[in-house]
């Protein structure tokens, strides 16, 4: 296996995911900002034209970071991070998906239809008008979250799993491109604290 890796949220996910799990495999990095994952030879490869995509030992090609992260979860030994038993997969990726279409989604949207849109706008349909909106939302969900993990450890309890890898490296790029984490947000600032402190943090 090898992981066609780039800058960018996305691969951090896969990345902290498989440090988190002690997962260790060879990667080959393309050129997210040149635009190369919009080439043919990158296409062949992964037809969404996003990065990252896992090159699999059959010589297939799987893509989707939740779908990677579930694969490698399932083909390494060790502890998982969906969970050991049907009840704790099912709340994994309830909030996986809660995490990913509320707040990830609107939050990077709401970047390419602004600050990114020099970078985007010849590549996907961005839609300008949108990004204040976009942005809004990712807050009202991060708000309506706050409430949701008061006096929780990680977003499952006292289990980390992969909803927590999710949302951590897209709010730490959502600091990095001008959606910084509201400050007012107590209960997810200090959950934000406590995942940056892990050393899969830097993966």
């Amino acid at each position: 296996m090898k992981l066609i890796n780039s800058v960018g949220p996305n691969p951090h996910v896969v990345r902290m995911f498989m440090a988190e799990r002690g997962i260790t495999l060879p990667m080959e990095d393309i050129d997210l900002m040149a635009g190369e994952n919009r080439q043919s030879a990158f296409l062949a490869k992964n037809p969404s034209g996003q990065s990252p995509c896992l090159l699999l030992d059959d010589g297939s090609y799987l893509s989707e970071i939740t779908v990677i992260c579930e694969y490698l979860d399932e083909k390494f030994p060790g502890p998982s991070l969906i969970g050991a038993n049907a009840e704790e997969r099912g709340e994994a990726r309830m909030w996986t998906r809660r995490v990913d279409l509320n707040i990830c989604e609107p939050l990077t949207n709401g970047f390419r239809f602004a600050e990114g849109l020099a970078l985007f706008k010849d590549r996907i349909v961005t839609v300008p008008e949108a990004a204040p909106g976009l942005k809004r939302i990712a807050q009202d969900r991060l708000r309506w979250l706050d409430g949701q993990i008061a006096g929780r450890t990680f977003l499952c309890g006292e289990r980390l799993t992969l909803a927590d890898v999710l949302l951590y490296c897209f709010l730490a790029f959502g600091n990095a491109v001008g959606q910084p984490l509201n400050p007012e947000f107590t209960h997810v600032k200090a959950w934000f604290d406590r995942m940056a402190a892990r050393p899969s943090a830097a993966a």
